[in-house]
């Protein structure tokens, strides 16, 4: 009852203007300064609302493109997302989605019975997977996928996926960053993967997201959501609105060796070809990581390092845990010549080291 006390006057008033508006035989004047803003005003809402309506129609051409070639991975353990990969019937998802399982039920966007899929291959490495479906249905259309290297902070994006096991979920946001490099956990079926390169976005991402598909409004896949960043303020839980996505670059080209040759056999990744741990300090920080074993042949044995030398430097990079080597590696390319300073028996020293490959 207050809100009805409330606009009973108000609208006394409007009318009251109204009728005083109509009925006056006077000059116009003041009629005319109270119209001439609203006029100006409705004169500049009306691009901005056909602005709006043009960005909704994008958001479902989007849609009605990208969506169909988007799935729902089922496995024992759990749940998450794929992309139709091509009219074969392959699907890209993530590493940590299929897990240590061979055999899944795939459910496509357009609601039919699920389907079989098996395992091609997985390569935990860059944290993607191929699956197959025994079954290719009528009409499977493959997503495309965009450059990655026109990827542009501020860009709109759409996630497509199955968070929490609602299928068909799109959400919306900009690209926040690229180049980023991220650690995986390994807990919650994490890989643990050090990943370079990687596609940052506001769009949420939530368990089940994991493998779907970061669109562009010109219907390209440029990333596959894989993993949202975790708060510790927050106990570890996900901090909204800070995503990552592996470049759609780094898709295909995982992608495309698996299912050409049943496996990744150029990774595109750089490497020491070491085995190292973490070593600690006198005051139990971080000092470096220690060479446990050099692969024959390898680029660090080619560079003279041995087991026993603790590495501290990649080039001006400090280097105090493995993962800070990962991350130093997933940012440069095999093939890249590096300065990498090391401690042996207490003398530091440095070597010209050629990246090889994971």
């Amino acid at each position: 009852m207050d809100a009805l006390r409330l606009l009973a006057p108000l609208v006394s008033v409007v009318c009251a203007s109204a009728l005083l508006g109509a009925c006056s035989a006077g000059p116009p004047s003041t009629g005319e300064s109270v119209a001439e803003p609203r006029a100006a005003t409705a004169r500049a809402a009306a691009p901005e609302a056909a602005r709006a309506a043009e960005l909704e129609d994008d958001y479902r051409n989007v849609i009605r493109d990208v969506l169909p070639s988007v799935v729902q991975i089922d496995g024992r353990t759990g749940l998450g997302s794929g992309v139709v990969y091509d009219e074969q019937g392959h699907i890209v998802t993530n590493a940590h989605v299929v897990g240590d399982e061979k055999s899944f039920k795939v459910t496509l966007a357009t609601g039919e019975e699920p389907l079989t899929a098996k395992l091609v291959s997985s390569y935990p490495e860059q944290d993607l997977a191929v699956i197959k479906l025994e079954r290719r249905p009528d009409g499977l259309k493959p997503v495309t996928f965009g450059d990655s290297s026109e990827v542009e902070v501020g860009q709109i994006v759409l996630a497509m996926g199955s968070p929490l096991g609602l299928s068909g979920s799109v959400t919306q946001g900009i690209v926040s960053a690229t180049g980023r490099t991220v650690s995986e956990s390994r807990s919650g079926g994490g890989t643990g993967a050090t990943l370079g390169n990687m596609v940052q976005t506001s769009a949420a991402i939530n368990p089940g997201n994991s493998g779907g598909a970061l669109v562009n409004l010109d219907s390209e896949v440029i990333g596959i959501p894989t993993l949202a960043a975790a708060d510790p303020e927050l106990g570890g839980s996900a901090a909204p609105g800070i995503g990552f996505a592996i470049p759609a670059s780094m898709v295909r080209t995982v992608a495309d060796q698996i299912v050409r040759t049943g496996r990744v056999t150029d990774s595109g990744r750089a490497a020491l070809n070491i085995t190292g741990r973490t070593v600690l300090t006198d005051d139990y920080r971080p000092g470096g990581v220690a060479v446990v074993e050099v692969s024959p042949g390898g680029a660090a044995a080619d560079a003279g390092l041995r087991p026993g030398d603790i590495i501290t430097k990649l080039d001006n990079q400090t280097i105090t845990t493995m993962t800070s080597l990962l991350e130093a590696l997933a940012a440069a390319k095999p093939g890249d010549e590096v300065t990498v300073t090391y401690k042996r028996g207490g003398r530091s020293a440095t070597a010209r080291v050629t990246l090889g490959e994971i």
